[in-house]
């Protein structure tokens, strides 16, 4: 019997498949399968129009038979099969696709199910077998043969029995090392689930013969004795594919409950979607989407460990688990899958080619989640504030994030907290209220809703009747500060140095002040040596006896959010300390200055600047000083 060998350029090209090509070693099994399913596919088409073929669609199986004894797996169709000349041309030159010519030939269109492209699907059974052999018998041939390789070194073609048209291919599988255990794709419980995760929409049933356990029947005098069930294996032939995907099934036959069901199972989610969207693009490229929005936040969302993306498939087969690049970040909590007939895929079948239809399809499903976001704000209030709950936050950081490319798009679906019934509200209801003659969107930050409402910065915008924002996120005032304006309207925080509220009469008083009272002002800013820019009087403070604000494009909120961050860098804001001039400590301050106590003077700045931290929730540098300082001046 003479050994053939596979051309030079195929044996380079099988060590690829064997050592490269393919990440997960699995994936051989959905390559076989794949190519089953091709084989059938041309035996039904030509069944269509030759009676001689005595098969209907319900009569074409996939069979999978594991052999533990042996060690081989057996993956056999009922499909066109192979003539000698087909088996050499198909298996002994790599890369060689027989499914591509048979669509060309008979030109088909582009929706025909057809899977492989390619042809190097089927070497990807080297990397879990030692010898692979493949009987088959061609449609309208009375002869089978037998292709037989131990891989790179060669192949034999020869005659073999084969009783019924098809093929069969059984690999004898390595044998396990530390590293590998080739045992595992024997297990039938493991091969169901390989097939359940890669092949479930393969449209032609995948068998398998699974052993399960039951009860023996007891006698009433062992029922009597209380004696120990015994148990006894039977066999039951499974189905272990779906074959029709929900997605390319027509919305009018399918009920909410069937959506939801498919959410919680696929996904493995306790929890049942807060939305669902089941999309038919008919355009170019076509595709099918069922897209979802959970309704609460896995455990590690906000973390790195957490993957975005979609379940990708070509023709119901799945290509890619996690398919990152078919969701914006904003947009990483939707889960759901994508299945395209028009995706060009690489060699492998295992990742995608960045091209243009992913693109396109990406776009196309951004679209979507937007508009079914903005459909859910606008007509189930109560249902987008308990996702806004879940993932707004991850919203906010994809108004802030890419120089803020994406403001525009996100800025309507925004929810803060508002000073007026605490509720939350849009930038649009926002502006849809304000005052005619309100020039700016006021906002404040802190760490809570109540540290916001006791800040001394907020009484003058509150004085005037104006709505407050409220910003407690970390990322809140850095999404503010990308989106700068919403409607023309500017936003502006309530510690800004010109809140557009100063009465001008008030303003010259106050001014008038600061020059009269200009040595006390300085001896206070030096008694802090360094840790505000200056110290000034206060026109938006009330009731309060002092606050901190800040000059230049960090604030104080945004310093701590930044020195929080796990760098060596740290930043500072210009802080200001301002003092009230109509409360009774500034008229004690006065008299300090006026006796010429600056020792005294130093001390009570430094009080006031630590109180004033402490309003901001700001660490004090040093406590200990701090307590001294309020029992040696009480």
């Amino acid at each position: 019997m003479e050994t053939k060998q596979f051309k030079a350029e195929s044996k380079r090209l099988l060590d690829m498949m064997i050592n490269s090509i393919y990440t997960h070693k699995e994936i051989f099994l959905r390559e076989l399968i794949s190519n089953a399913s091709d084989a059938i596919d041309k035996l039904y088409f030509k069944s269509l129009t030759d009676d001689k073929v005595g098969l209907g669609k319900d009569d074409f199986a996939i069979w999978i038979r594991p052999d533990k004894d042996s060690r081989t797996l057996k993956i056999s169709d009922n499909g066109i099969g192979m003539t000698a000349e087909e088996l050499e041309n198909n298996l002994g030159t790599i890369a060689n696709s027989g499914s591509f010519k048979f669509k060309n030939e008979n030109k088909l269109e582009e929706d025909n199910q057809i899977i492989g492209q390619f042809g190097v699907g089927f070497y990807s059974a080297f990397m879990i077998a030692k010898k692979v052999t493949v009987i088959s018998k061609a449609y309208g041939s009375d002869k089978a043969y037998q292709w037989e390789s131990e891989g790179a070194d060669g192949y034999t073609v020869t005659e073999a029995e084969k009783k019924n048209v098809g093929t069969d291919i059984i690999l004898e599988l390595l044998d396990d090392t530390d590293d590998e255990q080739y045992s595992e794709f024997l297990d039938q419980y493991r091969i169901k689930g390989l097939i359940k995760k890669y092949s479930d929409y393969i449209r032609f049933p995948v068998k398998m013969e699974m052993t399960h356990s039951r009860p023996k029947e007891q006698s009433e005098e062992d029922k009597a004795a209380n004696k120990p069930l015994e148990y006894e294996d039977y066999i039951e032939v499974e189905t272990l594919n779906s074959m029709v995907p929900l997605w390319k099934k027509n919305k009018n036959e399918l009920k909410e409950e069937d959506y939801k069901h498919f959410y919680t199972e696929k996904f493995l989610d306790y929890n049942e979607p807060i939305k669902y969207a089941h999309v038919k693009n008919e355009g170019v490229p076509s595709y099918n989407a069922l897209l979802y929005i959970p309704s609460k936040a896995p455990f590690d969302y906000y973390s790195k460990e957490y993957e975005k993306g979609l379940q990708l498939y070509s023709n119901g087969i799945l290509i890619m688990d996690k398919c990152a690049d078919l969701l914006p970040d904003y947009f990483s909590f939707v889960k759901g899958l994508v299945d395209s007939e028009d995706l060009s895929l690489n060699i492998s079948r295992e990742m995608l080619q960045h091209d243009r239809q992913l693109k396109v399809i990406a776009k196309s499903i951004e679209k979507t989640v937007t508009g079914e976001l903005k459909k859910m704000l606008k007509n189930e209030r109560e249902k987008y504030e308990e996702f806004w709950n879940a993932f707004g936050l991850q919203l906010k950081f994809g108004v802030y994030s890419d120089f803020g490319m994406n403001k525009e798009k996100l800025q309507d679906l925004l929810l803060f907290t508002s000073s007026k019934e605490k509720k939350l509200v849009t930038l649009d209801e926002y502006v849809t209220a304000m005052r005619e003659e309100q020039k700016y969107i006021y906002y404040a930050t802190g760490e809570s809703v109540a540290r916001i409402e006791q800040l001394p910065q907020t009484e003058l915008v509150k004085d005037n009747g104006y709505e407050i924002l409220y910003l407690t996120d970390s990322v809140d005032e850095f999404a503010v500060k990308a989106l700068r304006s919403y409607k023309d309207k500017e936003f502006k925080s309530v510690s800004a140095d010109d809140l557009g509220l100063e009465n001008t009469e008030k303003k010259e008083e106050i001014k008038a002040k600061e020059e009269e009272n200009s040595d006390l002002l300085k001896d206070l800013a030096s008694a802090l040596d360094g840790k505000v820019t200056k110290v000034i009087l206060s026109q938006r403070l009330k009731s309060h006896p002092v606050c901190l604000t800040s000059e230049g494009e960090i604030s104080l909120e945004m310093e701590k959010v930044l020195n929080a961050m796990p760098t060596d860098q740290k930043v500072h804001a210009q802080r200001v300390l301002e003092l009230n001039p109509e409360h009774e400590i500034f008229g004690k301050l006065k008299a300090l200055g006026d006796s010429g106590d600056k020792d005294k003077l130093g001390k009570y700045a430094k009080l006031l600047y630590d109180q004033a931290l402490l309003i901001e929730s700001i660490a004090i540098e040093d406590p200990v000083e701090f307590s001294n300082l309020i029992c040696e001046l009480m």
